[in-house]
């Protein structure tokens, strides 16, 4: 590899949806681009968030000049603050991002130490051997934007999340016309997003939901309570156009939403009317037909405000028969279970429930381009090269698909793990290698102390539980000194198997006293011949694998 090459290599965002981060490396320069986190499934328990590894950048940090960020959703900010602490780069991003990073970094308390720089669709930096501008893209958060890296090489192109919508609730439309400009120069290699990659047809227009918004407004009778994601501002305009096209006050509740509606405000992405914000303590003062709550939960979350709602564990506010509940967001992948329990709870409490099929035909449309989006930002780039990204596998698949169909030949692209490199060397790309790339795991303040066999020893515990043998030994003889105490954990009622936890018991003494005859009897050893024999009797007894922690008190 010389040193002219361009490596381009994810180490999230590649072949799974969330925690985005992608670079770009030419010589001495490496360029990050995101650095999002995803949030854990029920598989991962105690993990509050999974973030990237950044192995590879840590052993090459001199040459890592930037974080340059395309917009503000958390799989695309949300592992900034543990990216900083390690690596304190610049950080490249439109204002109403740079609002959002810096309620993580004041959060984690590193917001005077980090270096951020405010850009926008028409700047221009300047790197040793490379230029970064930018380009507008539409999406369901504002300020979004792609990114052009131009090297001595060509041209890369990351489009960020985007898509085509000619009439968007901001106003702010997709630079099409400076696409094509960067198409007509020429585009070595193209990274572009594929989460919708395989629905067909041109993804709707906001202005749509806007209009069913005002007409759920308008036949409510009770109050309204509307959830969305915090971070869809544009989503949030119309909820507040609705509230005052219906008179209706608007009450926010959850913490993102709070803090998300707050920035949107303080940097004029968000015009609410002059007396419509009221306190949660002042719900009761108003007539519930003059009352609209907005707040955090539509995918489900069990702490979020909807969830605490639902279940009437929302401390002062209350949801009565007849009041409407919309949820103005689209379940994602895997949150359906949770959507569907809400849903239950809410129509229990005598709500109406405006979800599923009936929200994503009037009150939700996705943010990312479908099958026409992404060929139509294809067509104005014509990239020599394609890498498909932010994606499953078979997204990914049809999203090269897409690709040859606009003319892209098909070994000219690359479906790429995280930790797989491209690297292009005289304008001819080729994928032979890899660099370190996974998951590292946040739980509570800890980073990187919960790993794998963490997670296994976990996962065992919550199926199977735990049995504790306390074994009281004399050092120097090295045999018992009183019978074994066994302690079950998630394993089996003690007082219900007082006869298994004998046999337990009695097993212990036999396994010990073989040890002893057999002269194998270090403390290394007597522990784990305890372990196979009460494993090998109890998988007999309860076909169960409880993990079996012995302990032994040395007198």
């Amino acid at each position: 590899m010389s040193a002219n090459t361009i490596s381009v290599f994810g180490l999230g965002g590649l072949n799974e949806i969330g925690k985005n981060m992608y670079a770009i490396e030419y010589n001495d320069n490496i360029f990050v681009i995101d650095c999002g986190n995803k949030f854990p499934d029920e598989n991962f328990l105690g993990i509050d968030l999974i973030i990237p590894d950044i192995t590879y950048l840590l052993e090459n940090k001199d040459k890592v000049k930037a974080l340059i960020i395309t917009h503000g959703h958390e799989d695309h900010i949300g592992a900034t603050p543990y990216f900083l602490k390690k690596l304190n780069v610049p950080v490249y991003a439109t204002r109403f991002t740079l609002g959002l990073v810096e309620l993580k970094l004041k959060e984690h308390k590193i917001l005077r130490e980090t270096e951020l720089i405010e850009v926008n669709p028409d700047s221009n930096l300047e790197f040793d051997q490379i230029s970064v501008s930018f380009f507008k893209v539409s999406h369901s958060i504002p300020d979004c934007l792609g990114i052009v890296f131009k090297t001595p090489e060509g041209n890369i192109v990351h489009t960020g999340d985007f898509k085509f919508d000619l009439t968007p609730a901001n106003d702010r439309k997709s630079d099409i016309h400076k696409m094509a400009e960067i198409g007509k120069e020429g585009v070595l290699l193209l990274l572009s997003e594929s989460t919708n990659a395989e629905r067909p047809g041109l993804t709707p227009s906001e202005q749509m939901v806007g209009e069913h918004v005002i007409e759920a407004f308008t036949k409510a009778k009770g109050k309204v309570i509307i959830s969305t994601f915090a971070s869809n501002i544009h989503r949030v305009q119309q909820i507040v156009d609705a509230a005052k096209r219906t008179n209706r006050k608007l009450v926010l509740l959850g913490r993102s939403m709070l803090n998300v509606v707050d920035v949107a405000m303080q940097h004029g992405y968000l015009d609410v009317p002059d007396g419509m914000l009221i306190e949660q303590d002042q719900i009761n003062e108003f007539a519930p037909e003059n009352v609209t709550i907005l707040c955090t939960g539509s995918q489900g979350e069990p702490l979020a405000a909807l969830s605490r709602l639902s279940t009437g564990n929302f401390r002062g506010v209350e949801v009565l028969p007849g009041d409407t509940v919309i949820f103005a967001a689209g379940p994602i992948p895997g949150n359906e279970k949770n959507v569907s329990k809400i849903v239950n709870n809410l129509f229990s409490l005598g709500a109406k429930v405006v979800y599923g099929s009936e929200s994503s035909k009037g009150l939700h449309v996705s943010g990312h381009g479908y099958q026409e989006d992404l060929k139509l930002m294809l067509t104005f780039m014509q990239p020599k090269y394609f890498i498909p990204i932010h994606g499953e596998y078979r997204m990914l698949h049809q999203h090269c698909l897409l690709a040859e169909s606009i003319g892209v030949a098909k070994e000219n692209t690359f479906i790429i793990d995280n930790g797989d490199v491209v690297d292009i060397e005289s304008t001819i790309a080729r994928q032979t290698r890899k660099i370190p790339a996974g998951n590292t795991y946040v739980d509570g303040i800890g980073i990187d102390d919960v790993g794998e066999i963490v997670l296994r020893d976990r996962k065992k515990l919550s199926e199977d539980g735990m049995l504790v043998i306390v074994l009281t030994m004399s050092k120097t003889e090295k045999k018992l000194i009183s019978a074994p105490d066994t302690i079950s954990r998630g394993f089996v009622y003690m007082r219900e198997s007082e006869q298994l936890i004998e046999d337990v018991n009695n097993l212990i003494t036999r396994t010990v006293m073989g040890q002893q005859k057999s002269n194998e009897n270090s403390w290394g050893a007597i522990k784990q011949d305890i372990r196979k024999s009460v494993g090998k009797y109890i998988f007999n007894q309860t076909k169960k694998k409880p993990m079996i922690l012995p302990i032994i008190i040395e007198v």
